[in-house]
């Protein structure tokens, strides 16, 4: 009688188990930057990863930008006619910090700019 007991008990909540819901699967990881790349192979690796959206051209940026569909990550590569051209910089944010860092293919000057720059956009806010 016990083991009918056992049975009908499993039989009963087994469907219960199988509707719980799934948890959600975890955030893909954006590639990191490898400076060791070419930076046409980076540039071709970065922005062929999965969950990356392209941010619209603006007409005469000399940059691309892309971010990942969590926002936990974003890139900008530049373009022709860029400072620092070509270059490739990462913003990373993890615990309410942004991390940036870059690879340096091309002008050293121009690149400090980038840095600078993409630096002061974490603490802009708008008014």
């Amino acid at each position: 009688m016990r083991r009918a007991t056992a049975l009908t008990l499993l039989l009963t909540t087994l469907p219960l188990c199988a509707c719980a819901p799934k948890p959600e699967p975890a955030a893909p990881a954006p590639l990191a930057l490898d400076c060791s790349m070419a930076f046409d192979a980076q540039s071709a690796k970065l922005t062929a990863q999965p969950h990356l959206v392209p941010a619209p051209h603006a007409p005469g940026e000399p940059y691309a930008y892309y971010s990942m569909e969590d926002g936990h990550a974003s890139y900008l590569i530049t373009l022709k006619g860029a400072p620092g051209y070509p270059a490739i910089l990462m913003q990373s944010a993890h615990g309410g910090q942004v991390t940036t860092t870059g690879c340096p293919y091309g002008d050293a000057k121009g690149y400090k700019q980038l840095m600078a720059y993409l630096d002061s956009l974490k603490t802009w806010t708008r008014k």
